[in-house]
């Protein structure tokens, strides 16, 4: 059994799997800094506001994070442009 499972690990598309799952969580972290550490300052010197997580919005007793999901849109947009860029075949 456990010569089995080696056997399935070493296939090449489940080493492919692994490294891609590992390389995109790094990445994640990445777009993460860059998004939170340069672009929300950059963003804040023009609007007045650095930390967009901690832009809310109170009603009643429910609390919106907008900011966060400011955050989580620019983190989408970055990380989908450089998957677009670099899936191109040109």
């Amino acid at each position: 059994m456990i010569q089995e499972f080696k056997e399935f690990i070493s296939r090449g598309n489940v080493m492919d799997l692994a490294v891609g799952v590992i390389i995109g969580a790094a990445f994640t972290a990445i777009v993460k800094s860059l998004v939170n550490n340069l672009i929300n300052p950059l963003i804040g010197v023009f609007l007045g506001q650095i930390d967009f997580s901690s832009l809310v919005l109170k009603v009643g007793n429910a609390t919106f994070k907008y900011g966060s999901f400011i955050n989580s849109v620019i983190n989408f947009l970055i990380i989908a442009f450089v998957v677009f860029f670099t899936s191109q075949n040109d």
